[in-house]
């Protein structure tokens, strides 16, 4: 995973638009039968109580390539179910990523019209410049980060399956 671009934005803002409801969208992210049927098909679990602890476990392919059995650490800053989650996020797969500092996570669930909701994910990864490429999806090898993972997570809620497999 090299080729760190130039620049990239040290806050990130990801929007997307999904039909379904703010609860749906909240236990996707929270609960780990959810979690482990998108994006990187691992589970994540997470104490939503302030201080509470947030972890994402590496899937079975992501252990074959080195990563340890938690791939992602975080504590939970603000929950407030099922509108807003506020967390660290740490990714600690490899030497690289883990030697950087924390990065700040915020999901925002706003309730639209005819059955549709807003997710606003704001990542902020300032001093933590492979992390933010990485979530860009602007590292080479490293798949698309919150674009496709969000894209991932809208096609599975709307049609019960997944954008591969």
């Amino acid at each position: 995973m090299t080729g760190t671009p130039l620049h990239t934005p040290t806050v990130q803002i990801y929007r997307i638009y999904i039909k379904a409801t703010p609860e749906a969208i909240w236990d996707a992210i929270t609960r780990p039968e959810w979690t482990e049927r998108y994006g990187y098909r691992s589970p994540a679990t997470y104490d939503l109580r302030p201080g509470g602890r947030y972890q994402a476990f590496a899937s079975e392919e992501m252990k074959a390539m080195g990563a340890p059995d938690v791939a992602v650490e975080g504590e939970v800053i603000e929950s407030d179910p099922p509108r807003r989650l506020v967390q660290t996020w740490h990714p600690v797969w490899d030497v690289e990523t883990a030697a950087e500092p924390v990065t700040r996570l915020t999901y925002e669930i706003e309730a639209g019209e005819a059955g549709v909701t807003k997710l606003t994910v704001t990542h902020d990864v300032t001093g933590a410049s492979h992390v933010g490429a990485m979530v860009a999806g602007d590292l080479r090898g490293a798949g698309g980060g919150w674009s496709e993972l969000l894209s991932d997570l809208k096609t599975l809620l709307e049609t019960g399956k997944p954008l591969a497999g």
